[in-house]
């Protein structure tokens, strides 16, 4: 059995631990505690994946040692501390952790608009620090009816808008890079003039940072709001010019503003604490335990999925530019690789053509979701020798054929991907699967059979002639060498047969196969690990 090496370089949550630790495949180096000297020099050369947080500097030291590097993990948002070109150019996959931390950033957008309104810090501190209670000086405005405008409508902005209409907030988001019905679902305004934005009484800022948007509010923007507005940045420091910020705080023409981030960290001697209309905060946004947890769980996931070459979520540096398209496209090209990786392990033969269809939506992106799948396919026979910018180069070179195919409807589904994988021998298997919200991935039908699965773990594909006692046989052989099931499915056709896929919790030996194929209801056993 192969193993693969991941490398943890700085403190994450035991939950995330404890998934390394757990996988068989997976040889978990924790040096956490380790100085970074040794760190580097000792435990990154052994690295198949390093999982990294702001205190590991990926740069050109590291990077030195990574001989066997082919993939690093930071355990968060931001990478300004890992050089991603030179991890490009040496063939390492760079992925982070976006959406774990969601929750965190929402509720703290929220506790500093409330802030804001309500001056909270300052009467908190005028009791209790000096001791006076003094009412009169506090009046504060109410969220209720204040037009609230959001520049950024992703995962972060569209929650703020759902808590703000709770509020019962008039609420108006800008954001060019989205579908307008994903605002307007909410009943929520959408816009495509900034200028709306700037007239509203509260405005909060949910973007990443990129050339556009450093400094898109600067001295121009502030003199269009209101007199009085307040600004929220819990997102990423330098979206706000700083400069104009304290100019139009100091004039009065701000009221208030949240901040979480700053341009540069720590600001512990930034300007605009000796404000006294601002409420700070030491970049908190993914400060709470639920995000810690997440972040690590969805890290060690990454991470193992990577070392496997299975999938490689939230890939920074892949010629395919995940964030460039709408949020609902990535978990489809992670769900079309897993699919092609399911294929290729059950057929486990030559493989002749791929053919992706692509139903819905979705269909739009047909030509990213052949890579995605290719790669699948491919890794099972070729390992680290195929990557996102050699798939379809290695597939013509192999003569294998790939064909695409794009149909507006989904049937019963919103959106759905199908691979159809034909072997050299004559062998082929069609697997469909869709993505629900909130990113839940499905297998929905494997060859005729409607099933309701997640594509993870270890996988026994079991055809059946429908008869009674099959699953008490298949579940007392997987009992027999202590195997535990941790999920059964079961799908059915028309012509007397059945299929079921179970996902077990430890490794799957020959034997038990073999024992399987023996029953004499059996047609076919074939495994998968996804």
């Amino acid at each position: 059995m192969a193993t693969y090496t991941i490398v943890v370089c700085d403190h994450i949550h035991e939950s995330g631990l404890k998934i390394l630790e757990s996988d068989p495949e997976v040889e978990l180096i924790n040096a956490a505690d380790e100085p970074k000297d040794v760190l580097i020099e000792r435990y990154i050369p052994q690295a198949d994946v390093a999982i990294t947080r702001s205190s590991t500097d990926v740069d050109e030291k590291f990077l030195a040692q990574a001989k066997k590097l082919k993939a690093l993990v930071r355990a968060g948002v931001g990478v300004d501390n890992v050089d991603i070109p030179a991890c490009s150019k040496l063939g390492i996959v760079v992925m982070n952790i976006p959406t774990a931390n969601t929750i965190a950033a929402v509720e703290l957008t929220m506790a500093h608009m409330l802030a804001c309104v309500r001056k909270f810090p300052y009467a908190h501190n005028h009791l209790k620090q000096q001791r006076i209670w003094r009412r009169q000086d506090w009046y504060g405005t109410e969220l209720k009816d204040k037009k609230l405008g959001i520049i950024g409508f992703g995962n972060i902005g569209s929650r703020v808008g759902k808590r703000a209409k709770a509020f019962e907030m008039e609420v108006i988001t800008y954001d060019p890079y989205i579908d307008p019905s994903k605002a307007t679902d909410l009943d929520i305004a959408y816009t495509e003039n900034f200028d709306d934005i700037l007239a509203c009484d509260i405005i909060t800022i949910h973007t990443p940072k990129t050339e556009e948007t450093i400094g898109m509010i600067g001295r121009e923007e502030i003199a269009k709001m209101k007199d009085g507005v307040i600004l929220i940045n819990c997102a990423r420091g330098g979206l706000y010019d700083e400069e104009a910020l304290y100019e139009g705080l100091k004039s009065g023409k701000i009221a208030m503003a949240g901040i979480d981030v700053f341009s540069k960290e720590p600001a512990t001697d930034n300007p605009l604490l000796d404000l006294d209309n601002v409420t700070v905060t030491p970049h908190l946004g993914a400060n709470t335990k639920e995000s810690q947890r997440n972040i690590a769980v969805q890290a060690a996931e990454s991470a193992i999925a990577a070392a496997k070459g299975i999938a490689y979520p939230n890939a920074l540096n892949l010629p395919i530019k995940e964030s460039e398209m709408p949020d609902f496209v990535a978990p489809f090209l992670e769900l079309a690789q897993k699919i092609g990786y399911m294929s290729a392990q059950v057929t486990r033969s030559g493989v002749k053509s791929i053919k992706l269809l692509a139903q819905g939506p979705v269909g739009e992106y047909i030509d990213s979701l052949a890579t995605f799948t290719t790669v699948g396919v491919m890794s099972e026979a070729l390992a680290d020798g195929i990557n996102y910018v050699n798939a379809e180069y290695v597939a013509k070179e192999r003569e294998i054929e790939i064909f695409k195919e794009v149909t507006p409807d989904a049937g019963g589904f919103k959106n759905l991907v199908t691979v159809k994988l034909t072997t050299q021998n004559g062998n082929v298997i069609r697997i469909s699967g869709t993505v629900f919200d909130e990113n839940i991935q499905r297998i929905v039908d494997i060859d005729g059979y409607t099933l309701d699965l997640e594509p993870k773990g270890r996988l026994i594909l079991f055809k059946n002639n429908d008869e009674p006692g099959v699953i008490g046989d298949v579940g007392r052989l997987i009992a027999k060498y202590g195997i535990n099931i941790s999920d059964f499915r079961l799908g059915r056709d028309n012509n007397g047969q059945a299929l079921a896929v179970v996902r077990v919790d430890q490794e799957i030996p020959k034997a038990l196969v073999e024992e399987l194929a023996s029953l004499d209801a059996c047609i076919s056993v074939r495994t998968a690990s996804v």
